[in-house]
């Protein structure tokens, strides 16, 4: 397989962690957000929407959309299990997964940045006030359902597809100096999961195309 990404796209991260939990073997092809790299001809001949990450999966077939490999990994790649066999429970990694995946990052994406800053002329730190809005509001729903149903990871005692998606975020909440003192609960999960092999090797930092800023 060959996963198409960068190295600092969050949802690359979270797909590298999924394919190192499923210990299953990759190559990386590295698409520099910041030059426009995933707008290239050949990129968009792969993946139209021109976004990372995308997975080349070996037979002729390119998956597109974190979520979408993700779970495709998890069906094809059954162990350990992204997902608990309980559907409410299962439900309930999808909904922390989901906060994430779809009301976190999306607003603080890349390309919605960079529209806030060429199209209304959105100074630093207004773009880091919006980076926070979001995180926060997210943080805020994602904390008491750690609380109730983490133990030690944020569903459970084993890693499941909600860290998979937590660690990235958080990751991403540090680097834009997002205050975490009000989620010890996210915290601790979040800590816990990155000191595992699978997710230390996914960080951004252990990547081939790591650029030293």
């Amino acid at each position: 397989m060959i996963l198409h990404g960068y190295w600092r796209s969050t949802t690359s991260y979270r797909v590298r962690i999924a394919l190192n939990l499923k210990q299953c073997a990759y190559e990386q092809c590295t698409h520099d957000l910041r030059t426009g790299a995933q707008r290239d001809a050949r990129y968009l001949a792969l993946n139209p929407q021109g976004l990372v990450p995308a997975l080349d999966i070996g037979d002729g077939t390119i998956l597109t959309q974190s979520p979408a490999i993700l779970e495709w990994l998890d069906a094809t790649y059954p162990a350990p299990p992204l997902l608990p066999a309980d559907p409410t429970e299962a439900a309930i990694v999808r909904s922390i997964a989901a906060t994430i995946g779809c009301d976190i990052h999306p607003v603080n994406n890349l390309r919605i940045l960079d529209a806030l800053r060429a199209d209304f002329a959105a100074t630093p730190e207004q773009v880091s006030a919006w980076i926070a809005r979001w995180m926060t509001a997210g943080f805020d729903a994602i904390e008491p359902q750690i609380a109730r149903h983490g133990d030690g990871y944020a569903f459970g005692a084993t890693p499941t597809l909600a860290d998979c998606y937590l660690v990235p975020q958080v990751y991403a909440a540090e680097r834009f100096a997002v205050d975490l003192s009000r989620y010890p609960c996210l915290a601790t999960a979040a800590a816990n999961a990155a000191t595992l092999p699978a997710f230390a090797a996914a960080h951004p930092d252990m990547q081939p195309d790591r650029d030293p800023l």
